[in-house]
């Protein structure tokens, strides 16, 4: 069972990157700037770069190369708000709409070629396993 998961894994991240590509290739970008936005997109409550680095569990140093890239670019823009000036915030600019949305048909292709042969209530009891596993994952780093 646990080569099966492993595989699975394996093949899911093959497959994600497969979908991802194209839209990555469309925009000339890297495929961290892609998942930069595709975060902030998904996650208006975290926008920060140690939002991203935290959650993602990307590099600072590839996270602030991608974030220079992408305001050069004119996707996102730094902002610090007056209640706390230390604190930059990243806010997703009307220039990297398409991009975002190229990049979220190509997630819900992954996910249709991934799950798409599940019914209402398979769906339902992955999910209940998948935040099991997160749950205990979650506590053991603890």
């Amino acid at each position: 069972m646990l080569s099966e998961f492993w595989n699975s894994m394996h093949l899911a991240k093959k497959l994600y990157d497969r979908k991802l590509e194209p839209v990555c290739e469309k925009y000339q970008m890297a495929r961290m700037e892609l998942d930069i936005l595709l975060f902030l997109s998904k996650n208006p409550g975290f926008d920060t770069a140690t939002d991203i680095v935290d959650r993602k569990r990307f590099a600072k140093s590839h996270v602030s190369l991608s974030l220079k890239t992408l305001e050069e670019r004119g996707y996102i823009q730094r902002v610090c708000y007056p209640e706390n000036r230390k604190t930059v915030h990243l806010k997703l600019l009307p220039e990297a709409a398409l991009i975002v949305q190229s990049g979220q048909e190509a997630q819900r292709e992954f996910m249709k070629a991934a799950f798409g042969t599940f019914g209402e209530q398979e769906w339902r009891e992955i999910g209940v396993m998948f935040e099991k596993i997160a749950e205990n994952i979650r506590r053991e780093l603890e």
